[in-house]
């Protein structure tokens, strides 16, 4: 999930991402031996000759390009030459050499290498970097960046729990580039069938979502929300809708979490009752539950719409809104998104700044760059000013003329910020357990003690 957090909106990119993170194709038994050897040496061969030429190639930069390394080709990389083209109208001779990472974890071992040997001359002058990742490593490895401050970015034209991962001890680090803000997206029809329509499932209490989605279960089959529960993010995007966290003071808080307790009580009754579809893992989420059809309902990071959209026959059946709460406010959250930042080794900070500035951070060419990185790659932006614009505004035709590009932005200014921790997978993991152990008979209470003792355990408290 690591990299599913960050990188990924469109569906075949999801699928190549993890493809890489679980190490790719298994060899014939017949070709096993000798033979598969022989191929993974010379894959590994030619990967390493790759980037040793795009090392060579970013030693020998002039004084108009900067090197960056970035992952997912359908994503990250096309806002990359985005804003490349854009930063062209200011210095024609400019050039970005997009070093591209085969997975985010690729961007960690190379700052961590370079950290643990005291020499960053290695790295390239920025990285995309995951948000829920960022803070430990700047808390850890101090010397391997260098701040945004003074680079000219209006700090106030983006959400203020997207710039929370990136400022650290009062400084800003990165420049935001994707948008990861959730949406609570809805078969119109489905609920039409049940006489509901999308106001009915806006602004409402979780009871009262439960009790729609008996309904919509009995009447057409369909789950109205689905999760990956091998990494599930449920837990998470709900207490960040009531503006609360897993979190107090650096340390797990379930135990004594009402609002938690509460929260998952919604899940294990959902589940319970075939409201909601707790999947085995990624592959059953996206591809059975969604792309087959399945759910009414989908609640995740914006990234998840094009594997929504997949579906081609329910073009003009879905909407999007906020999540239900506990107290029937409309909800807002995120989940996933990354940022980039400059590097020890850059030697020419003031280019990498006023190209950040210029192009993600809100300046003249912002626009332009977050039109096509939307086009191109789909990637939506955080920074308010640039998602004013015609292609931002243009009504969606499959989620039923809707603006939704711009709704998104506009829902990610109202997340709230709640307290964040390098350990949130491990978090995840263990509420997670919980869940389905209390689905399976166990107690809650004696869950949440479980799981907060493994997660104090796994940090050394």
């Amino acid at each position: 999930m690591r990299n599913k957090i960050i990188s990924v909106l469109l569906a075949t990119a999801m699928v190549v991402t993890l493809s890489a993170c679980g190490g790719g194709d298994t060899a014939p038994a017949a070709d096993s031996g000798a033979a598969a050897t022989a191929d993974s040496g010379a894959a590994a061969t030619a990967d390493s000759g790759a980037k040793d030429e795009a090392a060579a190639n970013v030693s020998a930069e002039g004084d108009h390009e900067l090197s960056v390394y970035a992952w997912d080709a359908n994503f990250n990389i096309p806002a990359l030459k985005a804003a490349e083209a854009a930063y062209k109208k200011v210095d024609s001779e400019f050039k970005l050499n997009i070093v591209e990472q085969s997975a985010s974890s690729d961007v960690e071992n190379a700052i961590t290498l370079a950290a643990s040997s005291g020499d960053y001359s290695q790295l390239p002058d920025i990285v995309l970097f995951q948000d829920h990742y960022i803070q430990s490593y700047v808390n850890d490895y101090p010397d391997a960046w260098q701040d945004l401050e003074g680079a000219g970015i209006n700090w106030d034209d983006f959400g203020a729990e997207k710039l929370s991962y990136s400022t650290i001890a009062g400084k800003h680090y990165g420049a935001p580039v994707d948008n990861g803000t959730s949406v609570f997206a809805y078969r119109t029809d489905i609920l039409e069938q049940c006489g509901y329509t999308l106001d009915d499932v806006t602004g409402i209490t979780w009871d009262r979502w439960l009790e729609i989605g008996r309904e919509v279960k009995e009447k057409t089959g369909k789950y109205l929300v689905s999760m990956d529960h091998n990494g599930d993010d449920l837990p998470y995007m709900m207490m960040q809708a009531e503006g609360q966290s897993q979190w107090k003071d650096g340390k797990p808080n379930f135990v004594n979490n009402d609002t938690l307790k509460q929260i998952l009580q919604v899940i294990i009754t959902g589940a319970q009752d075939g409201v909601i579809y707790l999947c085995n893992d990624w592959s059953e989420y996206t591809d059975t539950s969604i792309i087959g059809d399945q759910v009414a309902g989908v609640y995740n990071g914006n990234w998840i719409i094009p594997t929504i959209e997949q579906v081609k026959e329910n073009s003009g059946k879905w909407e999007i809104t906020t999540s239900p709460t506990l107290t029937g406010k409309e909800g807002y959250a995120a989940n996933g998104g990354s940022s980039l930042y400059i590097t020890a080794n850059c030697k020419k900070p003031d280019l990498a700044k006023a190209f950040l500035a210029y192009t993600f951070g809100g300046g003249e060419g912002s626009m332009e760059t977050y039109d096509n990185a939307l086009r191109d790659g789909g990637v939506i932006t955080t920074c308010i000013s640039a998602s004013k614009s015609d292609v931002y505004q243009e009504g969606v035709e499959f989620f039923n003329g809707q603006p939704i590009y711009t709704n998104i932005v506009a829902m990610g200014a109202n997340v709230p910020v709640v307290e964040q921790n390098d350990h949130h997978y491990d978090a995840r993991t263990q509420i997670g357990a919980a869940i389905t152990n209390v689905i399976n008979g166990s107690d809650l209470d004696t869950e949440l003690k479980a799981a907060e003792e493994q997660v104090n355990f796994t940090m050394g408290n």
